[in-house]
């Protein structure tokens, strides 16, 4: 019976990395489709985010089932609530990718990205891409200061979120207030898919240690200024 149980919970991570892999690819393939017009693509990552959100409402079953079977305690209580909170990052970050590609649909048959700022979004949807990959990575590891690292990793997402606002806040801006909206919206977008990538490493930190990600950063930044 317990053989059982464990089998749950492992599937139950399983099914996590699944998520990831789907929102990594989402991100990828809207990137594609708002940076090249294409309407096609678009609507592919628009229909495919209902596979993640089905994947998240078994996920979110299977593990409220597990906790009123089993009324699991200590490590396997934190396995299942921690992979509710982690199902719900990942289902939002597919929301978002969904939300790219919306935009990419809804500027057909023209680019909703200024040409001079592709580079800048291929980037940051390459690093999204990236940044799940790693969440992902971790959550079949379970390796810490893996986790740990995609925090740092973040900072260039920061910082080139703040480089398409030099752009929209540059006087020599000359593609409109439609465009700005879009731009705006899109920088959002891919900064909060980061986070939410972050968010997944921390809770995998939390489920490991029991303690919170931050709280270990602080401590290591104490024995290392010590």
């Amino acid at each position: 019976m317990r053989d059982a149980y464990h089998e749950e919970l492992d599937s139950i991570g399983e099914g996590l990395v699944d998520m990831a892999r789907l929102v990594g690819s989402a991100i990828g393939r809207a990137t594609t489709a708002i940076l090249d017009a294409d309407l096609k693509l678009a609507e592919s990552v628009i229909a495919a985010d209902e596979k993640v959100d089905d994947l998240q409402r078994e996920l979110e079953s299977r593990a409220i089932a597990l906790l009123a079977r089993q009324q699991p305690v200590a490590t396997d209580l934190r396995i299942v609530v921690t992979s509710l909170r982690m199902s719900a990052d990942l289902e939002r970050s597919g929301d978002l990718a969904q939300h790219v590609a919306k935009l990419a649909r809804l500027r057909f048959p023209n680019s909703a990205v200024p040409r001079d700022l592709h580079a800048t979004i291929l980037e940051m949807g390459q690093l999204a891409q990236r940044l799940m990959a790693k969440a992902g990575e971790v959550i079949i590891t379970k390796d810490v200061d893996l986790a740990l690292q995609l925090e740092q990793d973040d900072d260039a997402m920061d910082l080139l979120h703040r480089t398409l606002f030099q752009h929209l806040m540059d006087d020599r801006w000359k593609h409109g207030i439609e465009t700005a909206v879009d731009v705006t919206l899109l920088g959002r977008y891919y900064e909060r898919f980061a986070d939410h990538a972050v968010s997944v490493a921390k809770r995998v930190v939390y489920l490991v240690t029991g303690e919170h990600a931050d709280e270990i950063v602080q401590q290591q930044d104490t024995v290392e200024g010590a």
